[in-house]
C-alpha cells in the first residue's frame, strides 16, 4: 500500500487518464466471479467494500498499472545481438535431454480393496507380461483393458518422458530400454508396472531459431522489472 501510494503521488500519476471504460470493464470482471448480485455484495461487505470504493479501489490499481507501464516503455530495445549472446552464454538452457516415447501398464496395489491386495496385483501384472513377452505387439490392446490408469484410453501412452519424470523406482527401467523393448515387472508407489519404449529422441541442442522469441520475451520482460524496480527505489530516495 505504502508503494502504491508513492506511485499515485508522482507526476507520473498525475498525467495518467484513465478512459471511464476501462474502470467500468474492471468492476464487470470482477461481477461475473458471482452467481448473483446479492453474493457479489455480500463478499464486497465482508471485504469491507461496496460497489463505490470496490471501483476506487479498480480505478488505482488500473493507475498504478499505466504508470509502471509508462516506466517500462523507457527500457532498452533488445537487439538481434541481445539475443544471440543470451543464447550463447546461456547454452546449457537450449539443451534437449534425451527423452523416450513410453507407455506403461499399472496394476494398483490396495490392500482395503478387494481383488487389489498385494499378491492378487501382482498375480494380474504378472499374467499380462507372461502375455507381452510372447505377442509384445498387443501392449495397447493389453493396456486398455487391463491397466488401472487413466492412460490405458489411449494403450497405456505416456507420451515423451525427460530423465526426473517419472517415479524414481521406474526410471532406470526405462530408461535402459530399447525401441520395441518391454521391461519386467516394476514396482512403484502407485503398484507394478510393465513399460514399453516406443522411440528414443537422442539429446541434443534447441535451435536459437526456434527459441529466438522466446529470450526475446525474457529479455524484454527482465528490463521492464529492472527499469520499474530501479524508479520505484528512486522514490523513497528522494523521501530520505
Amino acid at each position: 500500500m505504502q508503494i502504491e501510494q508513492r506511485i499515485l503521488g508522482t507526476p507520473e500519476a498525475a498525467q495518467v487518464i484513465l478512459p471511464l471504460s476501462s474502470v467500468d470493464q474492471g468492476v464487470a470482471e470482477v461481477r461475473t466471479r458471482y452467481a448473483s448480485q446479492e453474493e457479489f455484495i455480500a463478499d464486497l461487505e465482508r471485504s469491507n467494500l461496496d460497489p463505490v470504493t470496490l471501483r476506487q479501489s479498480i480505478e488505482r490499481d488500473l493507475k498504478v498499472e499505466a504508470v509502471l507501464d509508462g516506466v517500462a516503455s523507457h527500457a532498452a530495445k533488445v537487439s538481434e545481438t541481445d539475443v544471440e549472446i543470451f543464447y550463447l552464454v546461456h547454452s546449457e538452457r537450449f539443451r534437449r535431454p534425451e527423452t523416450r516415447t513410453l507407455r506403461h501398464i499399472l496394476s494398483t496395489i490396495n490392500d482395503g480393496l478387494a481383488g487389489s491386495e498385494r499378491d492378487a496385483a501382482r498375480q494380474k501384472i504378472d499374467a499380462i507380461h507372461s502375455r507381452l513377452c510372447k505377442a509384445p505387439e498387443r501392449f495397447a490392446e493389453q493396456a486398455q483393458k487391463h491397466s488401472e490408469c487413466p492412460t490405458a484410453m489411449n494403450g497405456g501412452l505416456l507420451g515423451d518422458v525427460a530423465p526426473g519424470k517419472l517415479f524414481p523406482e521406474l526410471e532406470p527401467a526405462a530408461f535402459a530400454l530399447a525401441p520395441g523393448e518391454l521391461s519386467g515387472v516394476v514396482e512403484s508407489p502407485l503398484g507394478f508396472h510393465i513399460l514399453l519404449c516406443d522411440a528414443i529422441q537422442p539429446a541434443g541442442e534447441v535451435s536459437l531459431d526456434s527459441e529466438r522469441e522466446r529470450i526475446r520475451g525474457h529479455l524484454e520482460d527482465t528490463r521492464r522489472r529492472s527499469i520499474q524496480k530501479a524508479w520505484i527505489a528512486g522514490l523513497f530516495r528522494r523521501e530520505t
